[in-house]
């Protein structure tokens, strides 16, 4: 097999010819080995290898629905017992794990060879991948360009070719926000779909969920397929999916469906034109199938969600650092994790029990809230994100988090910030390249990114699709459906536009 061959088949595609004994499961390796190693010195997309514990496990007649393909795992979550586990941080380089997560294990069940670990951004905080511990992970289309986070190396690999699926995960548009920034296709599932243990009973607080970036909609089914399933101990489940997502690709959408959309950013700031283009190229497609398109907003108060998830966020990092006390066996300080990462965590201090629990409540008022909308739409389309991919290094620190950071410094505490409205800023700042994709955490719905526009720079832009909880499989019918019109953005735009 040539290297363009490969680079051509997803992998079901790949997964057949060795069923069919065309390839061996050691050649698939050899293969993906060499474009990682042809690849990664531009794309800094993998930052773990397991190239030798892959060839002896290929050694064996592999099994199972992707017996012999090649993925990545994502550095977070997604656990290998004895492997590195540094969640994209410095101070956590020499830390391994102690099991397999069950992600992992499902995984290995189903035949995958497992390669390595991509690129993150310190504990997935960041919609870029621009981890001080590693440098960061650059996009396929543009090297000058972030793939986005935090599943930005694992978007690279798979929009370069290096491996038709990686491992990724979302807590709040770290699936679609690579999907959407490298031409991909990416799912995140319902809560409580896909497993998340045994380390943890939930992640996140439910926010964050498990699944893969995938280039075809039928190889990110088939993984669900083989995710899907209650998992003891998890601290949210739903009626296990008794029907194959899989098998509903081959059944278009019956019914005319009932759409909602809106291009406006729930938070009130700007949407770039070629997002807006992209949600308009879509719905028209929509509406010449005769589906009933609805210009609504969602009715949640974008506000009051994007300040809940920031709760999460400052909170969440700041369990992370006292975590990783335990781990470092004495009192963490500035020059364990970035200067940003020290920041959020500092706030996440400060913050009272009570200002988390109201926050979360929010959570609560905008699930039972769209889940009513959904009794009317069957689809809430917005942008999947609010601009194209940004440079790699115009997420830097700015002034104002310089400023915060060293009042933090100085006086030990984050509650001044507060007084002084700086976090209500930061909360700004933060989400306004992706405003969009927070809500579908929150509220523990399905949501997808869809690849159907090319900016005339030669970026991609993805739009994302909403539906009712459990109804991933009418996401994916519809993805099938759009799969197959002029609007999907494919590999072969990649090659053709792309800067190499």
């Amino acid at each position: 097999m040539k290297r363009e061959e490969y680079k051509t088949y997803d992998g079901l595609g790949l997964a057949k010819l060795v069923k069919k004994k065309e390839v061996k499961s050691i050649e698939l390796l050899e293969m993906a080995v060499s474009e990682i190693e042809t690849q990664n010195s531009q794309l800094n997309a993998v930052i773990h290898r397991m190239y030798e514990q892959a060839r002896v496990a290929a050694e064996m007649i592999p099994t199972g629905q992707f017996a012999g393909v090649p993925i990545l795992l994502k550095d977070i979550g997604q656990e290998i017992k004895g492997e590195p586990k540094t969640l994209g941080s410095r101070a956590l380089s020499k830390y391994r794990s102690k099991r397999d997560s069950e992600y992992v294990s499902r995984l290995r069940k189903s035949g995958f060879q497992f390669l390595g670990q991509t690129n993150v951004p310190e504990f997935g905080l960041m919609a870029i991948t621009e981890p001080v511990a590693y440098g960061p992970a650059k996009n396929p289309w543009k090297l000058t360009h972030t793939p986005g986070g935090s599943s930005g190396g694992s978007a690279a690999a798979v929009a370069s070719g290096m491996v038709p699926i990686a491992g990724a995960n979302d807590g709040g548009g770290s699936i679609r926000i690579p999907a959407a920034y490298c031409g991909l296709f990416g799912l995140k599932p319902t809560r409580g779909r896909t497993p998340v243990g045994p380390q943890l009973g939930r992640f996140w607080q439910g926010a964050a969920v498990e699944h893969v970036l995938t280039r075809t909609v039928r190889d990110s089914a088939a993984v669900l397929d083989e995710l899907k399933g209650v998992e003891k101990g998890a601290a949210f489940s739903i009626p296990d999916y008794d029907g194959c997502y899989l098998d509903i690709l081959q059944h278009p959408v019956e019914k005319k469906l009932r759409i909602a959309y809106s291009t406006k950013s729930p938070i009130g700031t700007e949407v770039h034109p070629d997002c807006v283009e992209a949600v308009q190229k879509t719905l028209k497609y929509l509406e010449s199938e005769g589906h009933i398109i609805e210009e609504i907003d969602a009715p949640i108060d974008g506000k009051k969600v994007a300040t809940s998830y920031l709760s999460l966020y400052f909170g969440e990092v700041s369990a992370m650092i006292a975590s990783l006390e335990e781990i470092l066996g004495r009192k963490a300080t500035l020059n364990d994790v970035e200067p940003a990462t020290w920041l959020l965590g500092l706030i996440g201090k400060s913050m009272s029990a009570q200002e988390f629990v109201l926050n979360m409540r929010e959570w609560d008022v905008a699930a039972y809230a769209m889940e009513e909308f959904h009794e009317t739409y069957d689809f809430y389309i917005t942008p999947a994100t609010a601009f194209p991919p940004a440079k790699i290094g115009d997420h830097k620190l700015k002034p104002l988090e310089s400023i915060a950071l060293q009042v933090t410094g100085k006086l030990g505490t984050a509650a001044l910030l507060k007084k002084m409205g700086i976090v209500e800023q930061l909360v700004q700042e933060s989400l306004k390249r992706v405003p969009f994709t927070q809500l579908a955490n929150l509220t523990g719905q399905p949501a997808m990114s869809l690849p159907v526009h090319v900016t005339k720079e030669g970026l991609p832009v993805g739009v994302q699709f909403m539906a009712g909880r459990g109804k991933e499989g009418l996401l994916l019918q519809m993805a099938g459906m759009i799969e197959e019109t002029e609007l999907w953005v494919g590999m072969e735009e990649l090659l053709s536009t792309a800067t190499k």
